[in-house]
């Protein structure tokens, strides 16, 4: 990326990679349009002409840029005080810190990073994201995509949350978009086969013997009559027009990918997804994609299964691919957030914050991804970054004594931990040597 500090803050986010074509995803800012550039806030407290146009890049894509302007296929070093300058304005000052602590326990030279945080120890957070760059045509767009109205094909797997899902079935029935299918693969026990007769939908329950996500989801795309994928989650609730936001989006910026954004029940979107931008992430809880675009990238990896980050790995391979995903805030879904069912009851829920001391940390699954994809340099850069935070329970930030008591809990339960992180290390290692369970999706014909 164009900062180096950022390897520290994000090592494995997928912009810090090039894609297949060599390019990065970071505009240049003299390519960019003039109304764009207009947007931006330029810095000349940077030392740097390098770092100014650098840091203007940034902002075009965190601020929402999603055209097709030349972007950087390499970047220069920039000083070590523009370095600090930078993630002062985007970053908590307790990251930057951070980043302080490990470029000295590196061995760097001391006196010149200890003076380049003190030099720009007055920096201000930035609040460029309250500024975003607008969309203006978005309200007035009259999808040619939509009036043709192609088969939308919905895929929701379930296990044991016929309570929910009875919630996301109702949503869909009400949808203004009315050529879609819906596919539903129930994973529960007992099977409940009358559940599906209350509702007025092009169903299709396909009963599955083997509790697992991936495998569910594999097999209702291939079983998908749809040009398009709707992806969904038995326990969340959409809007009437999801179905047709996703389209319209998908035509409007000219993209193969439409993700949606979540918000938890009772909340509002946060403020930094609340625009248009090109993906960072893939959520298989509320997205819409070309069909084709998993003829092109393989399905989803069943190394995953029962196991975290598989929606985010396969939103690595679209982005490698060079195609375009945007994050979409009018497809937006509330997540209920179920207390019982799905990946609760496969021992598997937070990737980093395991139930109990008996299971390795992060899962598995998490390291296997990172180590595949950025290296075991950023992997442990990235363990270091989350495995100490999710040591600290989250009851125990809400005061100040019990914040002291979480720090001292936290000291008390690390050597526990550093067993945990090696278990993971190694079982990660596994899946390495055995390789990614990538089907492709063939076609009637190739079948």
């Amino acid at each position: 990326m164009q900062f180096l500090f950022l390897k520290f803050l994000q090592p494995t986010q997928y912009f810090q990679l090039y894609k297949k074509d060599g390019s990065s995803v970071f505009p240049i800012p003299n390519k960019l349009p003039k109304d764009v550039l207009e947007c931006l806030e330029p810095d000349s407290n940077f030392t740097s002409a390098v770092a100014k146009e650098y840091d203007l890049s940034w902002q075009a894509l965190n601020k929402g840029y999603i055209g097709g302007t030349a972007s950087y296929a390499s970047f220069e070093k920039v000083p070590i005080e523009d370095e600090y300058r930078f993630i002062r304005k985007y970053f908590h000052p307790v990251w930057v810190l951070y980043v302080l602590l490990l470029r000295l326990l590196s061995f760097k030279n001391p006196i010149k990073e200890i003076l380049a945080y003190h030099n720009t120890r007055n920096v201000k957070r930035s609040t460029y994201l309250q500024r975003p760059i607008t969309n203006d045509g978005w309200q007035t767009f009259d999808s040619a995509l939509v009036l043709d109205a192609p088969l939308v094909s919905v895929v929701i797997p379930t296990l044991n949350r016929y309570t929910y899902l009875k919630d996301v079935l109702s949503d869909l029935e009400q949808q203004d978009y009315k050529n879609f299918e819906v596919l539903v693969v129930d994973q529960s026990v007992p099977f409940q086969s009358d559940f599906y007769k209350a509702f007025d939908l092009n169903l299709r329950v396909i009963k599955q013997e083997e509790k697992a996500l991936w495998l569910a989801r594999n097999t209702a795309i291939k079983e998908a009559k749809g040009e398009f994928i709707a992806l969904s989650e038995d326990d969340v609730r959409v809007n009437a027009d999801w179905i047709s936001t996703h389209l319209k989006c998908i035509n409007f910026f000219k993209a193969q990918v439409s993700a949606g954004v979540f918000y938890p029940e009772g909340q509002e979107i946060p403020k930094e997804r609340s625009f248009f931008t090109l993906a960072s992430q893939f959520a298989t809880g509320n997205a819409m994609l070309y069909k084709g675009v998993f003829k092109q990238v393989g399905l989803f990896d069943r190394q995953f299964e029962k196991q975290r980050m598989g929606d985010g790995e396969f939103g690595m391979r679209v982005y490698l691919a060079g195609l375009k995903s945007v994050s979409n805030p009018y497809a937006s879904c509330i997540d209920v957030k179920a207390g019982t069912g799905g990946l609760r009851e496969m021992g598997s829920w937070d990737a980093f914050r395991p139930s109990n001391f008996f299971a390795p940390r992060p899962i598995p699954s998490v390291l296997y991804y990172f180590r595949k994809y950025f290296g075991k340099r950023a992997a442990l850069l990235s363990l270091l970054r989350t495995v100490p935070i999710s040591i600290f329970p989250y009851q125990f930030k809400k005061n100040k004594p019990f914040l002291v008591l979480g720090v001292l809990l936290s000291v008390l339960l690390l050597p526990v931990v550093v067993i945990q992180v090696v278990w993971s290390w190694r079982l990660a290692s596994k899946k390495l040597k055995e390789g990614a369970l990538i089907e492709e999706l063939k076609t009637k014909r190739e079948e």
